[in-house]
């Protein structure tokens, strides 16, 4: 029994090594973010692993009124949260008719949306950015929600559409026996069993929006428009050609804490709710 203990051990420690590596990997670049947000902005080329002394003068810096990073928050705000709102509610619908109608060109429907998923985002700018001016949409929220969904659709329509085809046909049939029709069916049954898929979806989809660049440095060039990345890479030094990393750092870890802040605390209930929904 012992043998067999120390066997499964000597088994095991590659994999804890391989796993411990690639977290150090994936970490070490926002650990030196936390870190460098917190030197004092004459310390940023210093190269100690802590901050000495640990200051908050960075983080002042970013929110002075004429930064206007607050605003800028808000943007990122709206954009993503419309974005997200969109995605779900269309993305939904779709998701479910790919994964339980049959009509014609199904198959030909399904390639259409994964196509749309693979077009570089910079090679549409040119052609968005005539058709907005041309239609008075530059400086709009519309101007970077709808782009950024026509990207966040096809990701959501294919994570629902698997989540759809592993739910049992037979909750619609027992459903619709007792009385219901297909849409009652889907609205009353099939949307309650599918909430966890549609929240991991969710984070998915607002992550995406929330990090998106290239589409609202493009549409927006009023400061009071732009999102939370854009104005990251506007950011001045307090002389001409001074580099801001100190702010850039301390701008990075307010826009970055939240996100792995939620996803660190629902990441279970994700996994138990999907896990759950395919049981039911």
């Amino acid at each position: 029994m012992t043998g067999t203990a120390t066997s499964t051990r000597r088994r095991s420690w590659p994999r804890v090594v391989g796993v411990a590596a690639i977290v150090l990997y994936c970490l070490a670049p926002f650990y030196w973010m936390v870190v460098s947000a917190f030197r004092r902005p004459g310390d940023q080329f210093a190269i100690t692993p802590l901050p000495r002394p640990w200051s908050v003068e960075n983080f002042l810096a970013v929110f002075k009124p004429d930064v206007g990073f607050g605003r800028s928050l808000l943007n990122s705000v709206i954009v993503a949260g419309t974005t997200t709102l969109l995605t779900l509610l269309l993305g939904t619908f779709a998701a479910y008719a790919l994964a339980r109608l049959n009509f014609r060109f199904k198959t030909a429907a399904a390639g259409v949306v994964i196509a749309m998923s693979m077009f570089p985002v910079i090679s549409l700018v040119v052609p968005l950015l005539k058709l907005f001016t041309n239609i008075g949409w530059i400086n709009t929220y519309q101007a970077m929600i709808l782009p950024s969904l026509s990207f966040a659709l096809p990701l959501a329509v294919w994570n629902l559409t698997t989540f759809f085809r592993q739910m049992p046909e037979e909750l619609e049939q027992a459903a619709m026996v007792d009385g219901c029709t297909r849409g009652q069916a889907f609205r009353k049954v099939i949307i309650p069993l599918a909430a966890p898929g549609m929240f991991t979806t969710a984070i998915i989809t607002f992550i995406v929006a929330w990090n998106e660049f290239a589409i609202a440095l493009s549409m927006v060039n009023d400061k009071s428009m732009q999102t939370a990345t854009v104005a990251i890479s506007r950011f001045t030094g307090a002389y001409g050609f001074d580099q801001p990393f100190g702010t850039q750092m301390a701008a990075g870890v307010i826009v970055t804490v939240p996100l792995v802040i939620v996803v660190l605390l629902f990441q279970r209930r994700i996994i138990a709710g999907l896990t759950a929904g395919g049981v039911k």
